[in-house]
């Protein structure tokens, strides 16, 4: 299992348009069917500059879905992004290959 992570950094200002937006980004990107789900976080970081730091993890079952992602839709989805918030919004991506999760049962 691939993990597609995409950190966000804006200055907190943005937030209140960038949120929205990224929501019905994330259900575009589920929308590729190429993925299983996804997790939209809060990066937990103290920063005296005011900028927000965010996480989507996109949870896909191979390296070739993600690939196709890549090729069929991620230029047009990076694309809108750039248009919309062009450098208020800076983002890097990253995969993560999953090797084990682990879980803790509750009785």
């Amino acid at each position: 299992m691939i993990i597609y992570n995409v950190t966000c950094n804006m200055h907190a200002s943005v937030e209140p348009e960038w949120i929205p937006w990224i929501r019905e980004h994330i259900a575009k990107v589920l929308g590729t069917g190429l993925f299983m789900d996804a997790r939209f976080t809060r990066v937990l970081v103290e920063d005296e500059d005011g900028h927000s730091t965010f996480s989507i993890q996109y949870k896909a079952n191979s390296k070739e879905a993600l690939l196709k992602y890549y090729e069929n839709h991620a230029p047009v989805l990076r694309k809108e992004s750039v248009e919309k918030f062009g450098e208020r919004v800076l983002s890097f991506r990253t995969e993560l290959e999953l090797i084990d999760e682990y879980n803790v049962r509750r009785n």
